[in-house]
């Protein structure tokens, strides 16, 4: 099924509801929001002579436009490869050459900041501003049909990076997005028609995925006018639009939690917050709850299981009377209903309750490999199950707690970042020897990035010009916000440096 019938469905069912909206104001209703999709889709085929499976490419801030070339993708039979628009230009011109896009899709300062670079893409036939007079010309060309996508299709290529220090292509399908979907309505939310999804979080990841459900229920789709997450701002959009439902990393949640604390704010006009990325921490999400209400639901999930591994209910947050209470917020909850989760050992066989061991998962959401990386897929995708690389134990009524995450990958603010892409850039420094980088605990933030550096003999090496290296190769977001100088790294009698050690240290 392609994912795009979801949307001929919802205008014709719900064609004069509102669809997207920036702000306080309207831009289309479902009709006009599906006939837009069909017309661009159109306009793509035949201006750039797309062909089904060709990839299009998202480099963009949060934009209600963001979803119409998404929906056009599908229908014209395209995969969607949206880039995360706080990304580096150098990170950015990897995905696109990697995912060998034809046509990318950017806007404001992620389109200057990558526009030197565009020149040297072989593969890329165009380039669009988002919404600008090109974008507007597609718009006026004939309507097409959605094309009859085969379920195993590819729908959606998200690159996420791995602990090679390279990202690797999410492979996720048209089925893979439909039993996420179905998975929200089972195991998440209720989507209605009344409700108002507000993007506060970006769109090219975990909130972007959830329009889907969204779309079904024919509910409205707002944009900030900021186009991405300001506390003041989306309480007065919740209580503006009534119904307000979004997806949050945990340190937004934190930051809304403390605004409304501080500003005698309540709830109104919030129904539902999902926070996933990185579970909470128990006190916090009580306190949460204290002050906006019965409002929360945690997932747990990855990109190569989109949204849809775990979840912890609205009930299960709520439920203070039950004698696990507090072993069950620290959790990340239950399987939802359309994956098997397995805590496992070495060999994939299933630990007792209790055990620690490897998160496994299989069902119709797990991704269908990595583009173009069968070693990395095979080593991922074994005996049929998802292997997580994530830690954990199970009790005895399914609830499944993280422990650890033996990909070493650091959580902060909701962000993924991975310490060996940044051990390669500090490497790049003539004055460095060695370099290891992990996470500490951080008040607001979840985790924030820690390198220790080791430099040659003789050399001079000073966190002024680590930054700098950073800055020119990988996102601000990811570079260590503290460095320590030590002689040498710990390690083990194999040359392995001791990560736990170093966290000891900390």
């Amino acid at each position: 099924m392609n994912l795009a019938q979801l949307l001929v469905r919802s205008a014709a069912l719900y064609g004069q509801r509102p669809a997207l909206v920036r702000g306080d104001g309207v831009l289309h209703d479902y009709a006009t929001f599906a006939k837009r999709c069909a017309a661009l889709a159109s306009g793509l085929a035949s201006t750039f002579r797309l062909r089904r499976g060709d990839r299009v490419a998202l480099f963009a801030p949060n934009d209600p436009a963001y979803l119409e070339v998404m929906y056009a993708a599908w229908i014209a039979g395209l995969a969607v490869v949206p880039i995360n628009s706080k990304l580096h230009p150098k990170e950015a011109a990897f995905i696109l050459d990697d995912s060998g896009a034809a046509v990318l899709f950017t806007q404001g300062d992620p389109a200057a900041q990558l526009q030197p670079l565009l020149a040297q893409r072989d593969a890329l036939r165009a380039t669009l501003d988002l919404g600008g007079p090109a974008y507007e010309r597609l718009l006026q060309d004939s309507a097409m049909t959605p094309v009859d996508s085969a379920p195993d299709d590819l729908a959606w290529l998200f690159y996420t990076s791995g602990t090679t220090g390279r990202p690797k292509g999410v492979m996720l399908s048209h089925r893979n997005l439909l039993t996420m979907t179905l998975c929200y309505f089972a195991d998440v939310d209720h989507a209605q028609a009344c409700d108002a999804f507000v993007y506060a979080a970006p769109m090219s990841h975990g909130a972007g995925l959830y329009n889907i459900a969204q779309v079904v229920a024919g509910a409205r789709h707002v944009v900030p006018d900021s186009r991405g997450f300001d506390p003041a701002e989306f309480l007065a959009l919740a209580a503006r639009h009534r119904n307000a439902t979004a997806f949050a990393a945990p340190t937004m949640i934190k930051r809304l939690v403390d605004h409304a604390s501080a500003h005698g704010a309540g709830n109104e006009g919030i129904r539902t917050l999902i926070y996933g990325g990185a579970p909470m921490y128990a006190a916090d999400i009580v306190r949460a709850i204290d002050v906006l209400g019965d409002a929360f639901v945690q997932i747990y999930g990855q990109g190569e299981s989109p949204m849809t591994i775990t979840a912890l209910s609205r009930a299960q947050l709520a439920d203070r009377s039950h004698p696990r209470y507090e072993a069950r917020i620290a959790s990340v909850g239950v399987a939802q209903s359309a994956v098997e989760v397995r805590i496992a050992d070495e060999r994939g066989a299933a630990a007792p309750a209790g055990t620690a061991g490897e998160i496994l998962v299989r069902g119709g959401s797990v991704m269908r490999g990595y583009w173009r990386n069968p070693q990395a897929s095979a080593t991922t995708l074994r005996n049929g199950w998802l292997w997580t690389g994530d830690v954990g134990v199970q009790d005895g009524d399914g609830f499944v707690t993280l422990i650890d995450r033996s990909k070493d990958v650091i959580i902060s603010g909701g962000s993924n970042i991975y310490p060996r892409e940044i051990e390669e850039v500090l490497m790049q420094h003539p004055g460095v020897d060695e370099a290891c980088v992990i996470g500490r605990p951080h008040p607001d933030w979840g985790e924030e990035v820690v390198a220790f550096v080791v430099a040659r003999a003789g050399a001079r090496v000073d966190t002024a010009s680590l930054d700098a290296l950073c800055l020119a190769n990988i996102a601000r977001f990811k570079r260590p916000k503290v460095y320590r100088f030590v002689d040498a790294l710990p390690k083990n009698n194999y040359g392995k440096v001791l990560k736990r050690e170093l966290r000891d240290r900390l």
